[in-house]
């Protein structure tokens, strides 16, 4: 969820080392090598087992129904994996074509057929994936579930490379709104992708993500700032907020020699990052043409509490939505049959820069949707010769807006309004705002409620203080742009743009099973009902 206010392929990936418990010391250095072959491990493929979880895997079943399978370990796996929305994005895609999903290409033409399920990616950050139902007729809607892959994070500058008292440190700028003193004294690393030069001369983009500990932002003693406790953290983010990389060694006089000649476009990172980098993507330096990473906290997601009733983790606004989201189109769609009936086309939309208005060409602000909706409807109408297909096609449709709610947190009370306090572990939250921060009407709100009341999913309210300002999500942008129904809705949590947030693993499974139903029950709740 954005904070305050709206501002105005071939994919190359592979497995990268998970670090383990720290080594003896030694006078003689480890090389990295020693990390990549002893320690890497690939990537589990949807197993029940959690990465880096503390409990066997029948916690992880939901209590809700009798053998429903729960999706948290999953969930927790996917969190793991995607540090970036790039790799958010990189592995939705890897799971829909293994699914099933058809991978096309913005840049050709579409062959589609009813019954069919596709996909396709625009900057490796968003993806929007579908299934046409065998019933489809020219005019009939669109069911979408929306969600953002970005989080708030920090990003390297583009020239990051700085020294101050003896250290290596590393520049970055501020994405979104994050509280930032939660990024203090965090073990972070570095994550996202590079365009890496091959031998025949082309240039290939890949994901890059290092596991160990790399940067860390320390704060200053108490002993240094004796008022802190009473006055507040308050760090400047331009001077304060430079992560540290390394000791700075001592220059041998042929590396001040090259430091004298132009700068190269490596030359703007230290040379010990970019060989961390070439190191992973066991590439050599000079291979490296392009970089754009983000800081990332090292700490895996995990459960957490006294009954493991919790997900602990970053990034889950808004990761946790989009993976229920996702997962809820696969599980509606992957059996023979369950698109028989189906009169609709269903959809996910995954946008990135949620965070700082979504006005990129990844965002929800840019067409994306849109476009994709119109090229659907234009190789579906076939011989079909009537007026205003994709126009009938859209009034039709609903969109369901899924980003993270603010769940009531038991010290600040006063901050919520006094009838609207969602708890965790209650069902998804509806959002409403007066003034359109949120896009769920009367009309909206009850169609979602009533998917849920059909399948015995509980739902929940949540309207901001008037004397606060309301956050808002890409519903309004994408009701706005594309002209379609949208309900604004999302799964209560703690610490929200927080390096570390909390939300409830109960809410994780109601969400999933509340998209799943609204696949595949929308159509005949939406047919009862006749507003225009």
């Amino acid at each position: 969820m954005a904070a305050i206010t709206r501002l105005p392929l071939h994919h190359h990936c592979h497995a990268f080392p998970i670090i383990g418990p720290s080594l003896p010391l030694s006078k003689r250095p480890i090389p990295p090598s020693f990390f990549r072959n002893f320690y890497a491990t690939p990537l589990r493929k949807f197993s029940l087992t959690p990465l880096f979880c503390s409990v066997p895997d029948q916690s992880l079943q939901s209590s809700s129904e009798a053998g429903s399978r729960s999706i948290v370990g999953d969930l927790l796996d996917y969190l793991n994996e995607s540090w970036t929305q790039f790799h958010a994005t990189a592995e939705a895609k890897r799971q829909l074509i293994a699914a099933g999903f058809q991978l096309l290409n913005e840049n050709e033409e579409w062959d589609l057929r009813p019954g069919g399920r596709y996909l396709f990616t625009r900057n490796m950050s968003s993806l929007v994936a579908f299934a046409i139902g065998e019933k489809y007729s020219v005019g009939n809607g669109f069911h979408v579930i929306a969600a953002h892959t970005d989080s708030p994070c920090l990003k390297l500058k583009p020239k990051s490379a700085a020294s101050k008292s003896g250290f290596l440190m590393v520049n970055v700028q501020t994405y979104g709104s994050g509280l930032w003193h939660t990024w203090f004294d965090r073990d972070l690393s570095v994550a996202g992708r590079v365009i890496v030069k091959a031998s025949d001369g082309s240039f290939l983009h890949k994901l890059v993500k290092v596991k160990r500990p790399l940067l860390r932002v320390p704060t200053l003693a108490i002993h240094l700032d004796r008022t802190v406790n009473k006055d507040g953290f308050k760090p400047n983010l331009e001077t304060h907020l430079i992560p540290l990389l390394a000791i700075k060694l001592e220059e041998s006089s042929s590396e001040v020699k090259e430091k004298s000649a132009p700068l190269s476009s490596r030359a703007a990172h230290h040379p010990l990052l970019m060989q961390v980098l070439s190191d992973e993507l066991r590439c050599g330096i000079d291979d490296i043409m392009s970089i754009e990473l983000n800081v990332c906290d090292t700490q895996p997601s995990c459960l957490g509490g006294g009954n493991d009733e919790f997900i602990f983790s970053g990034r889950l606004d808004n990761l946790a939505s989009s993976y229920c989201a996702l997962r809820a189109l696969i599980d509606s769609c992957q059996s023979t049959g369950d698109l028989s009936s189906e009169h609709a086309i269903r959809m996910v939309a995954l946008f990135d820069n949620e965070e700082v208005g979504s006005d990129s060409v990844q965002g929800a602000g840019a067409p994306t949707m849109f476009q994709a909706m119109s090229r659907i409807v234009s190789c579906l109408v076939h011989e079909y010769v009537g007026e205003g297909a994709f126009e009938r096609a859209i009034h039709q449709s609903f969109l369901v807006s899924a980003d993270m709610a603010h769940g009531v947190h038991p010290n600040f009370m006063d901050k919520y309004e006094e009838h609207h306090r969602p708890e965790l572990q209650k069902g998804l939250v509806i959002k409403h705002n007066a003034n359109q921060r949120y896009a769920t009407s009367g009309i909206t709100a009850f169609l979602f409620k009533e998917v849920g009341r059909i399948h015995n999913l509980p739902t929940q309210e949540f309207v901001v203080r008037n004397d606060m300002g309301c956050g808002s999500t890409i519903g309004p942008i994408l009701a706005s742009g594309v002209g379609i129904r949208t309900v604004d809705c999302g799964i209560a949590q703690l610490s929200m743009h927080s390096v570390r947030e909390i939300c409830g693993k109960e809410d994780i499974d109601i969400a999933y099973k509340h998209f799943k139903a609204f696949y595949q029950t929308f159509s005949s709740v939406d047919r009862k009902l006749n507003v225009d």
